[in-house]
């Protein structure tokens, strides 16, 4: 564990890779400061091996927060680990106007669009965080035989509920947005609702398993 601070933004940093081990530590640390909630914590936002806290700085010091942080952690990496949390199983509509770069992957893999339809649906996805534009959820655990690179030119409009491919990565937008995934499906449920608390229905931390639908 590494803890690094630039202006009011403090990095505890657990690794570089994405490993669900690795991210198990990065929630089960969210989930501890959310419990403690420390008056100097504005907010916490995990990513795959990193949670970045917003820190008041006028509520504390730079080496009262580390070593508050310390300690948390220490307790954390003591108890259980994280287990992970609810499990979504979402239906798709793949290919056609909803996946335009099935067929890609399908070439690519050197199978039938439908069993890159298979592939996908075969295994269960752990939520390693939310980021880059609302709700858009990102997945790890991709099988390498129907891993993709992303578009060398994104999108400059990728519809809500998209489910796209980039690398071993899977994942899908919560809403409208540009995007360079390589998109295969599009979820039948919607996701991210601004209206809702939190906005996002799929969290850090919860599974996620695709369901084909015509």
């Amino acid at each position: 564990m590494r803890v690094r601070r630039f202006a009011n933004v403090v990095y505890v940093e657990f690794c570089d890779t994405i490993d669900p081990e690795c991210n198990s530590s990065v929630l089960s640390l969210d989930r501890a400061l959310a419990a403690r909630s420390p008056d100097w914590l504005l907010e916490a936002v995990p990513s795959y091996g990193c949670l970045a806290l917003v820190v008041d700085p006028a509520r504390s010091t730079k080496e009262a927060i580390t070593n508050e942080l310390k300690e948390v952690c220490a307790s954390v990496q003591a108890a259980v680990p994280y287990q992970g949390g609810r499990l979504h199983q979402l239906p798709v509509r793949y290919g056609g106007e909803f996946g335009p770069d099935l067929g890609f992957v399908a070439r690519s893999a050197g199978v039938a669009e439908d069993e890159v339809v298979k592939i996908h649906t075969s295994r269960e996805y752990h939520c390693y965080m939310l980021g880059f534009t609302p709700g858009f959820v990102y997945l790890g655990g991709v099988d390498d035989k129907i891993a993709v690179p992303r578009l060398e030119t994104p999108r400059l409009k990728v519809a809500a509920g998209s489910v796209g491919l980039a690398g071993n990565q899977t994942g899908f937008y919560g809403m409208e947005s540009p995007g360079g995934w390589r998109v295969i499906g599009r979820l039948q449920v919607a996701t991210f609702d601004v209206g809702k608390e939190p906005p996002s229905s799929i969290l850090p931390g919860d599974r996620v398993r695709f369901l084909s639908v015509k």
